[in-house]
């Protein structure tokens, strides 16, 4: 069986959200399949310039095919776009050239797999929003999985993904309130799929001692890791702990791993670490007394289940679903709503080992029974086959609904997605499946 995975960035140095998820992936199906990556040549996310050289190459062992972008994203166009889909009535007109100008923008990608299709068995495609994940599913809509990783953001209710999410052979979900989330908006629960996330390479030894000898932290501290923007819940986070600073005594720490895009304020208890190796996180998360993940939107959140790997606690944002939901269900974080809750559950964790170490080892064994690379594996090869045993029974039955016409295409009749994802259920999703 060869498999391609379709994702917006891939490379060794690109270490975070879906396309880290996606070389995860690839590099473990390996071991089970043929596997080839198609993405673009972009290395920057914000202006999705022309980095790479096109052509192909092997990254850790995998054939990588890069496709150029046609064109950098402008960012004041992009932001027109988005305010005249995401908040008025518009035209599925509008909703293509926001994706258009959202970018990566690469038609050579796409055209690749019109004209190679029947050199794969499936094409895993990565992030619904993006520009690779909606045309390409289109052409090959019979082969297509699609892994959303979709946060409760605007786009997800924007009209032009539900024929995608409606048209694909299955989706890979995150978590249960993303699943949750797109089955309300696009009423696709007849389209297989399975709630599966992804595993992450947890050293099996870590050495604290080491990391705070290394940065000269000798008390107790909490880590953020992650970048450090106002997007991610950080401007709430810097608040909400110089208020604890003064309501609560003690010498605890807010350890902070990543690149800054926001001003850190000038803290005696908070500590800037700026860019660390892979090893240096981990002994820090191993290190903590929690993990703080202050984020409102995640689809899901690596660093969270790399905290429970390693028997961290965590505490969570309870206003974003997936993060309160995951909470919940693995019984190894707390989580809060506002700044006296911020206030109770620091101080608690930072107060009783005792509550510390049984979340911690709920994390754990939370994580080896859905997380552990062997679980995750068989979750995507059980699908692959699960979708061939279909194909032996008759043709693929899906089809990816027609575009409309270009006169309706200019019709201005869809509603702001703003209002549509607000309107959609919320909170956390408790049904579970037995995997593993």
């Amino acid at each position: 069986m060869k498999v391609a995975v379709v994702v917006q960035r891939y490379g060794l140095d690109i270490n975070g959200g879906a396309e880290l998820h996606a070389r995860y992936i690839s590099e473990h199906l390996a071991r089970h399949v043929e596997v080839e990556v198609l993405t673009t040549c972009a290395r920057d996310y914000i202006t999705w310039r022309n980095e790479l050289r096109a052509g192909d190459e092997r990254v850790n062992g995998l054939v990588v095919r890069r496709f150029p972008v046609r064109r950098q994203r402008d960012p004041l166009e992009f932001g027109r776009r988005s305010t005249r889909v995401f908040s008025t009535v518009h035209s599925l007109r509008d909703e293509l050239a926001w994706l258009d100008a959202e970018g990566p923008n690469s038609p050579a990608l796409v055209s690749f797999i019109r004209k190679r299709r029947r050199e794969y068995d499936y094409f895993v495609f990565f992030s619904f929003r993006y520009y690779h994940a909606y045309h390409g599913a289109r052409v090959a809509p019979a082969q297509a999985l699609l892994v959303p990783t979709a946060e409760r953001d605007a786009a997800v209710g924007l009209s032009m993904f539900g024929p995608l999410f409606r048209g694909v052979r299955a989706l890979m979900y995150n978590s249960y309130e993303e699943r949750a989330m797109i089955n309300a908006a696009a009423q696709n629960a007849d389209v297989p799929g399975i709630v599966v996330g992804v595993g992450s390479e947890v050293p099996a030894r870590t050495r604290p001692d080491r990391f705070r000898r290394k940065y000269g932290i000798d008390g107790p501290f909490v880590a953020y890791v992650g970048r450090i923007d106002e997007n991610k819940g950080c401007k709430e986070l810097f608040d909400y702990f110089e208020q604890y600073c003064r309501f609560v005594r003690g010498d605890l720490m807010l350890v902070l791993i990543g690149k800054p895009v926001l001003p850190i304020p000038d803290h005696p208890r908070i500590r800037h670490l700026g860019f660390v190796s892979d090893q240096d996180k981990f002994d820090a998360v191993a290190a903590a007394d929690a993990l703080i993940m202050p984020s409102y939107f995640e689809s899901l959140s690596m660093v969270a289940l790399e905290a429970w790997g390693l028997g961290t606690p965590v505490l969570a944002n309870g206003r974003c679903d997936v993060l309160k939901g995951q909470c919940i269900r693995s019984n190894a974080g707390l989580y809060y709503e506002s700044f006296e809750e911020f206030l109770e559950t620091l101080a608690l964790l930072q107060s009783d080992r005792m509550v510390r170490r049984g979340l911690g080892e709920n994390g754990r064994a939370f994580f080896v029974r859905h997380y552990a690379w062997p679980v995750i594996e068989r979750a995507y090869v059980d699908m692959f086959e699960r979708l061939k045993q279909a194909e032996r029974a008759g043709p693929p039955t899906g089809q990816m609904e027609p575009l409309p016409g270009w006169f309706a295409r200019f019709r201005s009749n869809l509603p702001p997605a703003k209002g549509v994802v607000e309107a959609l259920p919320s909170g956390p999703s408790l049904k579970r499946e037995r995997r593993g």
